[in-house]
């Protein structure tokens, strides 16, 4: 052990104590330890390596190459359980731009009561991983709303989506982890980063059941832009925010 947190240690890696312990508790043989610390110290994600991510108290299934869950999310997922707590019935749950289903599956857990939840992203090997982590979920390959079944639309009470939103020209500067070891299609929103977030909010009215809601993470500095946008599709739009977990979140609601 104390081997293998010098070693993380001297690859830069900040909670080295904490990362060895997770290793030697998640690796089946000793030969499977030293690959995970090899691949650690190499530079991957910590998530990659140990199969797995924490997220609102879950532990999600992460493939290598797939977007890892971020902890601002939660925020976003805190906005969605007290909205959806006011749905009466069975809250219809869309979570858009899935990846791992993390969202998807920490709304769910936040709630009380079963929710019909649905999720859908283009990475093949996301929705693998979101298939594992959304056992009694809905869970589609495909562009956006492309892959859905028609009888959705309309009924969706919360719309949760978390696309990309770095601009082009700030994705060289994410730390490695991002850069080098996450898709570029999860990162890259496009010239000023709200690309994927314009098509989210531009068709979600037509999926949203009356009073329903749309939830889509963004930065602070996009945040007046994306409102803008949230407005023109005709959704009644707010902006909120945290500054404890560096997290903005834009709300709109369909009328």
């Amino acid at each position: 052990m104390p081997d293998i947190v010098a070693r993380l240690r001297a690859a830069g890696c900040v909670f080295a104590e904490d990362e060895a312990e997770l290793i030697v508790a998640t690796a089946r043989t000793p030969g499977e330890l030293a690959a995970m610390v090899e691949r650690r110290v190499s530079g991957q994600p910590l998530e990659h390596v140990l199969g797995w991510a924490e997220f609102c108290g879950l532990r999600l299934v992460v493939e290598p190459g797939v977007f890892v869950p971020r902890p601002r999310t939660r925020f976003l997922i805190e906005q969605a359980v007290a909205l959806a707590r006011e749905v009466p019935g069975t809250p219809v749950v869309l979570d858009l731009c899935c990846g791992t289903g993390a969202m998807g599956a920490a709304l769910a857990a936040g709630l009380a009561r079963p929710a019909e939840l649905h999720a859908a992203d283009l990475d093949p090997a996301a929705v693998r991983c979101a298939r594992r982590n959304l056992p009694g979920g809905h869970v589609y390959e495909g562009d956006l709303y492309e892959p859905l079944p028609a009888t959705l639309r309309g009924r969706v009470d919360l719309l949760i989506a978390s696309p990309p939103y770095v601009p082009s020209g700030s994705v060289g500067l994410l730390p490695p982890e991002a850069r080098l070891y996450e898709p570029r299609v999860a990162l890259d929103g496009g010239d000023d980063g709200l690309d994927l977030v314009r098509r989210v909010i531009e068709r979600a009215p037509e999926w949203l059941a009356p009073g329903g809601h749309l939830l889509v993470e963004t930065s602070a500095r996009q945040a007046a832009e994306t409102v803008r946008a949230v407005e023109l599709a005709g959704l009644v739009a707010r902006a909120a925010g945290s500054d404890e977990l560096d997290a903005t979140a834009v709300i709109g609601t369909l009328p």
